[in-house]
């Protein structure tokens, strides 16, 4: 089931529903790892195309050459080495500072000559003309008009000067403003790279966090790995020396094809979340024949196994029992088993996919041959590798008058 998840880098609703939190990161880690196996088979493939297409160079008169240092190496010059370097900021502020004064004066070129029109506008019907002078009182004019020269000239210079000085008022303002401007872009700008190297670093300590749990995961797997083969060792001598053991359980019945229960690739599931008849149909025609939910002398049915029952009804029975009750039901929603059990914060469920003729949690590499070997297994093995080692204790019989699993084995 997980490699064919893998393969379509797709799973179902229903089935993302019976996962717990932990399957679901590890699912997430081994669907991220395949992304990242296809991106580098893609790159390596876009690499050998690349090296394999003839490249026709164009025929240009332009060229680029690199300036050499003493090295006879690329000369390089990186910012803030030299002693004589400027910080950073300062040069920013140098940079904002003559851009400001360059925009301002533009701007008071502009005003001046506009101010310059009208000054020249205004005074220029006031200067007398000697043509107008009356040559019979001719000192006594030319005295009189000489000195209202000298006023016009006077109020002209004056006005000139109030102009200048707003001029410059004006420019200086029209500089601070720019420059905070600048300024404020600047900090704007600073604010948006600190808020997104603080997200940068929630992202990689995210990924970190993935990566432990990874590493934790294998780590745990080879653990269990190496424990499942010495139990496979001892029950092999067990057996060579004379062990007992049942008659192996029959093969599956083979399946009718033309009445055949819809496929999706490796993965098995039914036609639709509420069918019923097609989950009992499945357990009858391929684990029936598997003895699954019995015990391993296939005497009887393991007091651990229920039939489809729900997840309330499953919580409900085991929240009356103690850390490690659990039991074994058959899903409601896909073809596999869900193993409920109470641990010390609440009710978990997890996934036993049997979708290959074995057993095995959602997410776990380590496959079993039947539904009581693999509780076996984890009454002694922890369930989990989170820091809180939970184990299987104590099974949940049936609670009421008639088996809930009757519908499936008549």
């Amino acid at each position: 089931m997980l490699q064919q998840i893998l393969a379509d880098m797709y799973i179902e609703p229903e089935l993302l529903a019976e996962l717990n939190e932990e399957q679901k990161q590890i699912l997430f880690l081994k669907m991220r790892e395949e992304q990242i196996r296809r991106w580098r088979d893609r790159e390596t493939q876009l690499e050998k195309e690349e090296a394999a297409r003839v490249k026709v160079n164009k025929v240009s008169g332009k060229a680029v050459s690199w300036m050499k240092g003493l090295d006879d190496d690329v000369w390089v010059w990186v910012m803030g080495e030299h002693s004589d370097d400027k910080p950073y900021d300062q040069i920013c502020d140098e940079i904002m500072a003559q851009r400001a004064a360059l925009q301002a004066q533009m701007e008071a070129e502009k005003l001046r000559a506009k101010k310059e029109a009208e000054l020249k506008k205004r005074f220029s019907g006031l200067h007398l003309e000697p043509e107008q002078v009356v040559l019979s009182e001719q000192e006594i004019q030319q005295k009189e008009q000489k000195r209202v020269e000298e006023e016009l000239k006077k109020l002209e210079l004056e006005e000139r000067r109030k102009a200048e000085e707003e001029l410059r008022r004006l420019e200086q303002e029209r500089k601070q403003q720019i420059y905070i401007s600048l300024k404020g872009s600047k900090q704007t700008l600073e604010e948006e790279d600190q808020e997104w190297q603080k997200t940068l670093q929630k992202s990689k300590a995210a990924d970190m966090r993935r990566r432990s749990l990874a590493k934790q995961t294998v780590e745990d797997h080879r653990r269990r790995s190496i424990k499942a083969l010495d139990r496979g060792r001892v029950a092999a001598m067990t057996k060579a020396f004379g062990s007992t053991d049942p008659t192996p359980p029959p093969k599956p019945k083979p399946r009718n094809t033309t009445n055949a229960i819809s496929r999706k690739g490796g993965m098995r599931r039914s036609i639709s979340t509420s069918s019923r008849e097609h989950i009992i149909r499945w357990f009858k025609e391929e684990q029936l024949p598997l003895r699954a939910g019995f015990q391993r002398d296939q005497s009887r049915i393991a007091p651990w196994f229920h039939g489809i029952i729900s997840r309330e009804q499953a919580e409900a029975l085991l929240n009356e029992g103690e850390v490690g009750y659990f039991l074994v039901r058959v899903s409601e929603r896909i073809f596999g088993y869900v193993l409920s059990y109470r641990s010390s914060e609440r009710v978990k469920h997890l996934l036993i996919d049997a979708s290959e003729n074995c057993y095995m949690l959602l997410g776990d590499q380590i496959r079993f041959n039947s539904l009581c070997e693999l509780m076996e297994y984890h009454e002694v093995e922890p369930l989990s590798s989170s820091e809180v080692e939970e184990y299987l204790r104590c099974a949940c019989g049936q609670k009421a008058a008639a088996a809930d699993y009757t519908e499936l084995f008549t």
